[in-house]
């Protein structure tokens, strides 16, 4: 972070201190945000290094391709772990949950 005259000139804290410092029902926001991003881009990335489409993976999964458009959608937010299993057996891998600290920001 750079700073001149006390003022933050760093374009990613300005925002954060904006829309973020000292609002925790915000953070809390993006914290669900960026876990359905990973989900999506894991999703995505999965697929894609297997070869196949969304039609196929569908096929695999036993759902439609318009089911994995929304999963690899990063707005969607009704990822269940069912549906998480389903895809990793597609692709013979296993689902694996943590538990991490959340980043806390002032």
């Amino acid at each position: 972070m750079t700073r001149q005259s006390g003022t933050a000139t760093d374009a990613v804290e300005i925002i954060h201190r904006r829309l973020y410092a000292g609002r925790p029902d915000r953070i809390k926001e993006l914290e669900e945000a960026r876990a359905n991003d990973e989900i999506a881009r894991n999703i995505l990335a999965l697929r894609t290094q297997a070869g196949l489409t969304q039609a196929q993976l569908a096929k695999l999964t036993g759902t439609t391709a318009s089911v994995i458009r929304r999963l690899e959608d990063a707005d969607y937010e009704g990822h269940s772990l069912a549906m998480l299993r389903r895809i990793a057996a597609a692709m013979n891998r296993r689902v694996e949950i943590r538990f991490v600290p959340i980043r806390r920001t002032a």
